[in-house]
């Protein structure tokens, strides 16, 4: 058997981020820290945003649902964030044709659940109202008990003129001296936007709605609120969670016209009219949350490898030999394919999943932002003659499609031969000790040309 050549693998050219420490585990036991997983519909997610950022940040674990691969999705849009960033703001900007289409969602899950269109417009309407704007966090340790004069935002302030300001946010008089705050964000040209920004955060008392229905649907979390009278609907207030009841606020972009004062005497009133933007606080009805979702390889190497990991199921977490138990069964193979994962991770490469390519694992050197993937793997278990039930038989006629398919990708294919013992019975196979008595042999598979081999004959 020929003795493989390794081949550096190919950096990529625009590195926006620095390296760092490649498990999330703290040098010395420092500030050590155990994130919290659950499993939802046989798969692991993430939820908390400090346990995404600590868990891709250090190891490049798992990857965004909504993005390609690190977790970084926003519903705001980045346009007009440009477009606004004159204002001091800390909310999402979205545009009025994007929420309608959140609207259009929350209305489809809410029929879902029985309710006749009445009442689904209904809650929608008094939901997605315009809102008073949150005060920013600074603001409210300056506040005093009678030193804010606040008023609703309706939808009256529409039809108002460019030369108004809008409702203002009266400060105590030791901070007049900072000036008068707009509640109503409206883009005029004379004036650069300038607005309250605010928090996800408000106090019970400035909510309007004594009860939110929420729902679940696709991993989205779909918030109403109905008001006390709507007696029919307060059984399913009560199922809700409190932390799954918290409204987001965002700032939604809408065209308003306004009249120009006349100079040139024009009789047509369609000249005189403009269209000019503002922006209006509204609760989003329909909550797209960024989750951190894991292979049950990489959590299962988190919680038994590193243990800074716990998984949920409901609410009790799962121990090692019950993860193990339940990932074989929702992945037959998974015992093959966390041998593997183990294996690679141990010796410093980032494993992640290779469906793309046909494979079980892509291997990265120190992780996805700095290199391509160098080599696309095939994982089996075997016994010591090399002989046993495989997973995936190949024939000649798919192990050249397949290794045409990486050598394209600038990868190369490598068959990971778990060796179990003859001895090794099912009963050990049943507990994640049996790795202790497991090889591997690593072969890469290349192809043979004719004309190289013989030019290599020729010198000789």
């Amino acid at each position: 058997m020929a003795e493989a050549v390794f081949h550096p693998p190919r950096r990529k050219r625009r590195i926006f981020e620095s390296y760092d420490s490649p498990f999330p585990v703290a040098v010395g036991g420092k500030d050590f820290r155990i994130c919290r997983a659950e499993i939802l519909n046989n798969n692991v997610i993430v939820r908390n945003p400090e346990d995404i950022e600590l868990l891709y940040n250090k190891g490049y674990f798992g990857k965004g649902i909504l993005s390609r691969s690190r977790p970084v999705y926003s519903i705001s849009d980045p346009s007009l964030v440009a477009k606004w960033q004159g204002a001091n703001l800390n909310m999402p900007i979205i545009t009025s044709k994007k929420y309608q289409r959140h609207v259009q969602w929350a209305k489809s899950v809410l029929q879902e659940q029985g309710l006749d269109d009445c009442s689904v417009t209904k809650i929608l309407d008094n939901y997605t109202k315009p809102v008073e704007l949150p005060l920013l966090e600074e603001d409210r340790t300056e506040q005093t008990s009678n030193s804010w004069s606040r008023t609703d935002l309706n939808t009256e302030l529409a039809s108002q003129s460019s030369t108004e300001t809008g409702n203002r946010v009266a400060l105590s008089p030791d901070n007049q001296h900072e000036g008068f705050k707009k509640a109503c964000l409206e883009r005029s040209p004379q004036f650069d936007p300038v607005a309250i920004c605010g928090s996800e955060e408000q106090k019970q008392g400035d909510l309007k709605e004594k009860a939110e229905v929420s729902c679940q649907k696709h991993g989205a979390l779909v918030s109403c609120s109905c008001t006390a009278k709507e007696k029919t609907q307060q059984g399913l207030c009560e199922m809700i969670r409190s932390e799954g009841c918290v409204p987001e606020y965002v700032l939604v972009e809408e065209e308003v016209e306004g009249s120009l004062s006349p100079e040139d005497g024009s009789t047509h009133a369609e000249e005189n009219l403009i269209k000019k933007e503002k922006l209006v606080c509204r609760k989003n009805p329909f909550r797209i949350s960024e989750y951190l979702q894991l292979s049950l390889e990489e959590a299962f190497f988190l919680v038994y490898s590193l243990g800074c990991l716990s998984i949920y199921y409901g609410e009790e977490p799962l121990t090692i030999l019950k993860l193990w138990e339940v990932f074989s069964e929702v992945k037959p193979h998974f015992k093959t394919t966390y041998m593997a994962y183990h294996y690679f991770r141990s010796k410093g490469w980032v494993p992640k999943v290779g469906l793309k390519y046909g494979t079980d694992l892509l291997l990265y050197r120190k992780g996805p932002p700095f290199y391509h993937a160098s080599y696309s793997v095939i994982a089996e278990l075997v016994d010591d003659s090399f002989e046993g039930s495989l997973r995936r038989p190949l024939c000649w006629k798919s192990l050249s499609g397949l290794n045409r398919t990486t050598a394209n990708a600038s990868k190369e294919l490598m068959l990971c031969y778990l060796i179990r013992p003859s001895d090794m019975t099912d009963e050990e196979m049943s507990t994640p000790e049996c790795m202790k008595r497991i090889k591997v042999q690593e072969l890469i598979v290349s192809r043979w040309v004719s004309s190289r081999e013989r030019s290599d004959q020729d010198e000789f």
